[in-house]
């Protein structure tokens, strides 16, 4: 059986006994604290609607995978927690903002109180998501941990474990590193690779212009993002640095 609800929805799949269940869990900043560093390039309503925007594509690629079983927001925004319900996936409401780390790990619990038997966790501001990438790595031969890096290779923007509390998450500044250490300390299997897709978050004005230009050419990759970014026009591009 399949359930959908506007283009969205929590699938419920017959499996064999060997294919394993897997969840992605999207930890979401409350909208009105989104994007701080973009503070300089685009104004405060602005960045509420492209973090709104960016989330939006990134649910609608993960329900076009055909190996993520469900999916799960944990957030403290009423307002996400609203839309997300309303598009038919499930939410974990926290009470305050606790940080990407403890939302994240709020997830695994339900999905180990639920038997899931894998988790995925992914950002919400990573609009250029692949559906086809996430199915060919979570097909591959299973690991305890992947570790996908950002397009710097310090941070980490996606974490894929099996049980889902392989190890215990550490996003932030220089979290790959962080996520190797906590992998080998556990003695868990691991890997550390890229999935272009998940490469480019954003934080920075860098990072936006980086995806601009992205969607000048495939535009259909994430348009919700796209139309957003084309309504911000020049005020996305990056400051020039101040002459010597």
């Amino acid at each position: 059986m399949r359930f959908r609800h506007f283009g969205y929805g929590t699938r419920v799949l017959r499996r064999g006994a060997a294919q394993l269940t897997t969840q992605a869990i999207i930890p979401v900043k409350q909208f009105a604290h989104a994007k701080q560093r973009l503070s300089e390039a685009v104004p405060a309503g602005s960045r509420k609607a492209l973090a709104e925007a960016m989330l939006l594509d990134v649910l609608s690629h993960l329900n076009r995978s055909r190996r993520i079983d469900s999916v799960l927001v944990v957030t403290a925004d009423v307002k996400v927690a609203r839309t997300v319900r309303w598009l038919g996936i499930e939410v974990v409401a926290q009470d305050t903002d606790e940080g990407h780390s403890e939302a994240a790990t709020a997830g695994v619990r339900v999905a180990l109180e639920r038997g899931i038997d894998r988790v995925a966790l992914l950002p919400g501001d990573c609009p250029m998501l692949d559906p086809a990438q996430i199915d060919r790595h979570l097909g591959s031969i299973p690991r305890s941990a992947l570790i996908v890096p950002d397009r710097h290779g310090t941070g980490t923007n996606g974490l894929i474990l099996s049980p889902p509390d392989a190890l215990e998450p550490a996003f932030g500044p220089d979290s790959c590193a962080r996520h190797v250490s906590r992998a080998r300390a556990a003695g868990v299997s691991f890997a550390v690779e890229r999935i272009e897709g998940l490469g480019l978050d954003v934080d920075t004005p860098e990072d936006l212009a980086e995806l601009r230009d992205e969607l000048i050419l495939r535009p259909e990759r994430a348009p919700r993002t796209a139309q957003l970014i084309w309504e911000l026009g020049p005020e996305t591009e990056p400051s020039a640095p101040a002459a010597a």
